[in-house]
């Protein structure tokens, strides 16, 4: 007499549901993953171009002779003659820098929601920047100067991704100021 060998109907409800467990468990860690993957990848992206960006702005500050606030988040710094402009783009929500002189215009931190310049004097004393009056004042007696930005990331799969960056303020050490 031959035997039948299988497994029952029952064997085999419980070894697909167990394999179902199993495969969910593996699909969300992918999930999980990919996503968390996704978010290092912005988060690393705006750290990349905040210290970039930052690097560029302090060696052109500390280098300047002159500084000119065209407004509130626009300056222009008078470096060995050549006038290089810093400035917020609301519209594009980007920090720019701009040489005047070769008129070459690189976009140096994108995705900006918050964005300020802080001027101090030589004092340390920090300096209004609100009216037409008080940017004229600022002009002359700018020492000192500070970039504060708040930069986000969105992607449809991951929560928005959100980089604070408040630098130190650099010192314009060619620039001859009194008190």
């Amino acid at each position: 007499m031959s035997r039948q060998t299988g497994f029952t109907l029952t064997e085999v409800i419980i070894g697909a549901s167990i394999s179902s467990f199993i495969l969910a468990g593996v699909l969300s860690t992918f999930l999980f993953i990919g996503r968390s993957g996704a978010n290092i990848q912005n988060y690393n992206d705006m750290e990349a171009q905040a210290r970039q960006a930052l690097e560029l702005f302090a060696q052109d500050t500390r280098q300047a002779s002159a500084i000119k606030w065209n407004s509130a988040v626009d300056i222009t710094l008078t470096v060995n003659t050549i006038g290089i402009n810093y400035l917020y783009d609301k519209d594009t929500r980007s920090f720019i820098r701009i040489d005047n002189n070769s008129g070459v215009r690189r976009t140096l931190v994108t995705g900006i929601v918050l964005f300020e310049y802080k001027a101090y004097g030589i004092t340390g004393a920090s300096l209004p920047l609100t009216s037409a009056a008080e940017l004229t004042s600022a002009d002359k007696s700018t020492k000192q100067l500070q970039v504060s930005l708040e930069s986000t990331r969105n992607t449809r799969t991951v929560a928005r991704a959100s980089n604070t960056v408040l630098s130190a303020r650099f010192i314009l050490r060619n620039k001859r100021v009194t008190t």
